[in-house]
């Protein structure tokens, strides 16, 4: 009986569905990472009311889940290298449908900061995971394109914790919101689990090996160049945009409290439109010769202006300014493609996580360290922080970001 090769239809069907197989899951879960991430700058006047917090408690609370984030990094870019992104993510994401479930429960600082804790270590994986994933199944020439994609999952988990919470609170409280959101925690984890392929390893790398592997990347001269500035770049934008964005339309920009979610929700859309369309730029730049790099850089430099913006309340409308730091604050996420690039790929684990646990090690620090410092300012006659609190807490980041910059030119001199 007469066979016939399969129609390249059919092929191109299948690679479709094996794609999406793989992208879906890891999509899913960076989506509600994101949510957790940003939730707190809408129901941060509940939170407030309820817990009696002060700006600095509030900077404390929100910031835990970048500490407990940044703290599993490196292990887990050795987990990843060893035991491959399913397994791993499906793990760690019990974690945070557990941690959900204390925050939802707790009446105390204290109790909501362990469940904050819990939801950032549990959601630690979100990115990374994927990225490794990526790098497995991929081909390194659309990286660029499918992690802009995978960045835009996260945009729309923003978009989710902006508008569509601030309309779930008038029919829950914040707790009853972090109820569905263990539920859903707990759907991911089981999803990634059933649908992601497992890479089988038939030589699996030793653990002295993988150590010593991380030790590679933070000995880079190249690794070191850029560092810095991403790490500035990309901590004090989910700083500000998980926290302290909401506050300062209220009491930098007087946007009235009804319509705060608004805003935020477009620059969460104009997150979305940025990690998709600077990804596809990447890519077609690097194949003009210019490489990813050159790109980040670009965008991060630019993004130093939109804070600049921020920090001494340009006469621009307020919407158009957090529209600008939404598209431009996803710049610094190509730095991850481009140090990827330059590294072997059983190393793609740990270079990914190396440079996130410094990410969130700093985001901790800037969104903690603003609300100390807008804490130094008496509350206002409104009731609000004073906006010269703000600018003070801006400025000291924008101008360490400009250091960054600075150091990213002159080590490039010294090769």
């Amino acid at each position: 009986m007469k066979t016939f090769p399969p129609s390249r239809s059919r092929i191109g069907r299948a690679r479709i569905g094996s794609t999406l197989r793989i992208f879906i899951p890891f999509a899913f879960g960076y989506f509600l990472s994101y949510l957790f991430r940003v939730v707190n700058a809408v129901i941060a006047p509940d939170l407030v009311a309820d817990l009696n917090l002060d700006p600095s408690e509030l900077g404390l609370l929100t910031a835990t889940y970048f500490i407990a984030f940044a703290s599993s990094q490196l292990p887990l870019g050795i987990l990843l290298d060893r035991f491959g992104p399913r397994m791993v993510e499906s793990f760690l994401l019990l974690f945070a449908g557990t941690g959900a479930i204390i925050f939802a429960v707790s009446h105390t600082l204290t109790g909501v900061i362990i469940g904050r804790a819990f939801i950032g270590f549990g959601v630690s994986a979100c990115l990374m995971a994927a990225f490794k994933s990526y790098v497995i199944w991929f081909p390194g020439t659309i990286l660029s394109r499918i992690n802009g994609f995978q960045m835009a999952a996260g945009g729309l988990g923003a978009l989710a914790a902006t508008t569509p919470v601030a309309w779930a609170l008038h029919f829950t409280d914040w707790r009853g919101l972090f109820w569905a959101l263990a539920l859903l925690s707990f759907a991911i984890a089981l999803a990634v689990f059933l649908m992601v392929p497992q890479k089988k390893t038939t030589n699996p790398e030793k653990i002295t090996s993988q150590v010593t592997g991380i030790f590679q990347v933070f000995k880079s001269p190249a690794f070191w160049r850029i560092a810095p500035l991403t790490t500035l770049s990309q901590s004090g934008y989910i700083a500000l945009q998980g926290l302290w964005a909401g506050p300062w339309l209220r009491d930098v920009a007087n946007v009235p409290k009804n319509q705060v979610a608004t805003i935020l929700s477009w620059s969460a859309l104009a997150m979305i439109t940025g990690f998709i369309s600077l990804g596809f730029l990447a890519e077609k730049l690097a194949l003009r010769g210019i490489p990813v790099l050159t790109t980040a850089v670009t965008g991060m430099g630019i993004f130093i202006g939109v804070q600049a913006m921020l920090t001494f309340a340009v006469p621009l409308p307020a919407p158009l300014i957090l529209v600008l730091f939404g598209f431009f604050g996803t710049s610094g996420i190509l730095s991850y493609t481009a140090l990827t690039l330059g590294f072997p790929k059983n190393l793609s684990g740990r270079v990914t996580t190396s440079i996130n646990m410094m990410v969130f090690v700093a985001a901790f620090c800037v969104q903690w360290a603003i609300g100390a410092i807008i804490n130094c300012w008496e509350i206002t006659a409104s009731g609000n922080y004073d906006p010269a609190g703000y600018k003070a807490g801006l400025l000291t980041l924008v101008c360490c970001q400009l250091a960054a910059l600075a150091w990213f030119w002159v080590a490039g001199l010294k090769k």
